[in-house]
């Protein structure tokens, strides 16, 4: 998710800013102090952000991998604000021991092979980049954050988050950021950006269905369960089957995501409700997986990422068009008028967006 507002200039992170903000007003000293010292590293990382430019992914640097081969560097930044971190496992190296590192091994290679066998896509730029990671960034950091260059992973405050590697598809969501500035750079307000968020949750989803071999009637349709300790009321971040169940909490609030258009929320708040109207095409993308059936990456997976690749597909699309495009590669890939297409038409008509026959 974005730690900013600023949409043409930004970092990614998995957190909104309106959670910890809820926690720094709600929570003990230490929590606001951590939670405020989270908010500050956010915006230092926004405004390195904005110095640099903002373009298509790059690895740094790095000369890309060969095609079809992974390149992976894990850091280790010893609980400094630092990056890239001393280097702690590359490519090919065995487990080190180190929770953190290892599971940032494992979730970058866990993306990079979701997208290569599912859809033939050379990571996340399609020519090779490769995937880096820092993970012990910060000391109490309750975010993880894709910057265009690096995943980056906060070992939590131990009291509301744990480690930010304990979840596989809040790595891939955030790597997806990266597919999608890549293919289509949806600006990041309003519903352009609320695509952009559940184009992440989508994948980091569907990263986590296929390494666990779920069907798409299988899997939890979370994003980031586990993450939360057992202190906090809540199951995950968000829950793309029921937008705003994923949590109630007396510290955190209520997950304010809407699963309908009947209850969208028009707000200047928070990029334009990016973090929250998301609800609607994420539960969109569920109840057309569930319909389609079968692996939710083969069919309705394989919609999404072809509409994402869209010449058709503008920076600024909103719901209704993104939906339109939907219905119309359904038709392409799986023939006009099957049960693909109708699935995915009647998905979208039940979060309130209808798709009229051509």
């Amino acid at each position: 998710m974005l730690c900013t507002a600023l949409h043409r200039h930004s970092i990614f992170c998995i957190v909104p800013p309106h959670v910890l903000r809820e926690i720094s007003k709600n929570g003990s000293a230490q929590q606001r102090d951590a939670a405020l010292h989270t908010l500050a590293a956010d915006a230092t990382q926004r405004a390195l952000r904005v110095a640099v430019g903002r373009g298509r992914p790059g690895g740094g640097g790095s000369p890309p991998a060969p095609e079809g081969k992974k390149q992976r560097t894990v850091g280790n930044a010893g609980n400094i604000q630092t990056m890239p971190g001393e280097v702690a496992r590359r490519e090919g190296d065995g487990p080190t021991g180190d929770v953190a590192v290892d599971e940032a091994y494992d979730g970058l290679g866990a993306t990079w092979d979701f997208f290569w066998d599912a859809y033939g896509r050379n990571s996340i730029d399609d020519e090779g980049m490769p995937l880096d990671a820092t993970v012990h960034y910060g000391s109490r950091y309750n975010n993880a954050f894709w910057n265009g260059q690096r995943m980056v992973f906060g070992d939590g405050d131990g009291e509301i988050f744990q480690r930010f590697t304990i979840a596989l598809d809040i790595i891939g969501h955030e790597l997806a950021h990266g597919v999608t500035q890549d293919e289509a750079g949806l600006v990041y307000m309003f519903q352009a950006g609320a695509l952009n968020e559940s184009m992440s949750d989508v994948f980091g989803s569907l990263v986590k269905q296929k390494l666990l071999g779920q069907t798409a009637d299988q899997g939890d349709w979370l994003i980031g369960a586990g993450l939360f300790t057992d202190k906090i009321q809540g199951a995950a971040l968000r829950s793309m089957k029921e937008p705003g169940s994923a949590y109630d909490d007396s510290l955190l609030g209520k997950d304010p995501q809407p699963g309908h258009m009947d209850d969208y929320v028009d707000t200047w708040q928070d990029n334009g409700g990016v973090h929250i109207n998301s609800g609607i095409p994420n539960r969109a993308f569920y109840l057309i997986a569930t319909e389609i059936g079968g692996y939710a990456w083969d069919k309705a997976g394989r919609i999404w990422y072809e509409t994402l690749r869209d010449a058709r597909l503008r920076t600024n699309t909103k719901f209704q068009r993104f939906a339109e495009l939907t219905v119309d590669v359904a038709g392409r890939l799986y023939g006009a008028g099957g049960s693909e297409q109708e699935a995915v038409r009647g998905g979208w008509s039940q979060v309130g967006i209808e798709v009229k026959n051509k």
